[in-house]
């Protein structure tokens, strides 16, 4: 998801939305200092994750987060996730199913309270 992140960064930039993306690289351990260091920067946070939403590691951060920097937070955290649902094989099928730069901007926005 990190190459879908930084797509979706680079669009974001060219309407002067400066983006931070971490890549955590690992879940264990959680490198919880530098998603604080980022809230604390950018007082919001969008968590992406192929994922299902629930039981996620997604959940995982927007938990610590909400822990460990909720008072650095202006908007509430967002998730980004794949769709809540199975999915058979079907190439027609894993663009609506996966996250991609396109949901991750809107979330991006949703955010910082701006409008598409």
């Amino acid at each position: 998801m990190v190459l879908e992140c930084l797509k979706a960064a680079e669009e974001l930039q060219k309407e002067g939305i400066s983006a931070e993306v971490i890549d955590l690289r690992t879940i264990r351990p959680m490198d919880y200092a530098t998603i604080v260091a980022s809230v604390k920067k950018t007082n919001r946070l969008v968590v992406v994750d192929e994922s299902w939403p629930f039981a996620g590691v997604s959940a995982e951060v927007a938990y610590a987060t909400q822990k460990y920097a909720f008072d650095y937070l202006d908007a509430p955290v967002t998730r980004v996730n794949a769709a809540d649902t199975s999915l058979s094989y079907a190439p027609v099928f894993v663009e609506a199913y996966m996250p991609n730069p396109e949901k991750i901007i809107k979330a991006v926005k949703e955010v910082m309270y701006r409008k598409r």
